[in-house]
């Protein structure tokens, strides 16, 4: 196991154990070192059955253990903080899944600790952007044919929503993933938000302002709306339209299975996100551990994951006070790229 990527695994719930799957079963190139989780018996389960790894309830220990050499951030939001930093000290690539840092001023932090290496260390888990539909929408939107980008519209279903899941948690959680993808597709900075609350679904639980309709703006006039719906009980949708000057083009219509019987036919749904986006989660982590094993980190990074934080606040205040609210980002530094990457 000496020539294979050591990695530690920072979290072992839903995310973290599926990419405990992952490097285990799919990636190639690296196996998991060490597994932290607050609850030892979920990391134990988490770890089963795979050979030399350390379980640990401190993810400072994990990061210390034996052959790690890289680092996969899987805890909470709020963890990620201390984790980021730990990892930087230690000269550690990591792969971070988003929110990098919920808050916007613990985000900028990160961008200064990371700036102040003077390198790259982490790649933020925005996965849609190895997905194969988006990168089919984002090579046809560089290459030019349709014409200037006008608008960008975005779908974003689940089945339900977690316990304890805020309205504020349908942009900042939810709504971050279409952040990225429009910053990414369009290549293009958003400026300003509004959000704007239908009537609450009787799906939804009490006091969740369940669906929202978020509008962005961008630096270059382009307009992006997001129809959020995380209570919608029949499905996981992801769907994106972009509408250009000579054309438009469309992703997430036929990610599915159509059954057919002597009753009929019927498409399925996918349920969650680790079903319609598991191919995109084999890429990314793949791609990382190659970048890693070269001593490079590439993909999203830690400039893209302050701005989703920074856009995500401006989104909640649009949210509370109903509002349109402009998007105010610190200067960026040189060690970051713009995001037509």
């Amino acid at each position: 196991m000496g020539d294979l990527l050591g990695v530690a695994v920072l979290g072992a719930g839903h995310m973290g154990a599926d990419h405990i799957r992952r490097l285990d079963r799919v990636v190639s190139g690296a196996r998991v070192a060490a597994v932290a989780d607050p609850d030892l018996d979920r990391a134990r389960e988490a770890a089963a059955g795979l050979a030399g790894v350390s379980v640990h309830a401190d993810p400072a220990a994990a990061l210390d253990a034996p052959d790690v050499a890289a680092v996969l951030i899987a805890s909470p939001g709020p963890a990620h903080e201390e984790a980021l930093l730990a990892a930087f000290a230690r000269g550690l690539p990591v792969l971070c899944e988003k929110p990098m840092v919920p808050d916007s001023t613990g985000a900028l932090r990160i961008v200064e600790a990371e700036a102040g290496l003077g390198r790259r260390l982490a790649q933020i888990g925005f996965m849609r952007r190895y997905d194969a539909e988006y990168r089919r929408l984002k090579a046809l939107l560089d290459g030019g044919g349709l014409g200037r980008p006008l608008m960008l519209h975005c779908t974003h279903r689940n089945v339900s929503s977690p316990a304890g899941f805020t309205s504020a948690m349908l942009i900042n959680s939810s709504v971050s993933h279409e952040i990225d993808a429009a910053r990414w597709l369009l290549g293009q900075e958003l400026t300003a938000v509004t959000v704007l609350r239908p009537t609450a679904s009787t799906g939804a639980p009490e006091g969740l302002a369940d669906p929202q309709f978020v509008l962005f703006e961008t630096e270059r006039g382009a307009l992006v709306d997001v129809e959020v719906f995380v209570n919608s009980g029949f499905g996981y949708q992801v769907r994106c339209e972009a509408v250009c000057e000579a054309g438009s083009a469309r992703i997430g219509d036929d990610h599915t299975m159509v059954v057919t019987t002597r009753d009929g036919a019927r498409e399925e749904v996918a349920q969650d996100y680790l079903v319609r986006f598991a191919d995109a989660y084999d890429r990314e982590l793949q791609a990382w551990v190659d970048a890693a094993r070269r001593g490079e980190v590439t993909g999203p990074d830690v400039w893209d994951g302050y701005t989703a934080s920074v856009v995500a606040e401006a989104g909640v205040r649009a949210l509370e006070t109903g509002r349109r609210v402009a998007v105010d980002l610190a200067p960026r530094p040189d060690l970051y790229t713009a995001v037509s990457r």
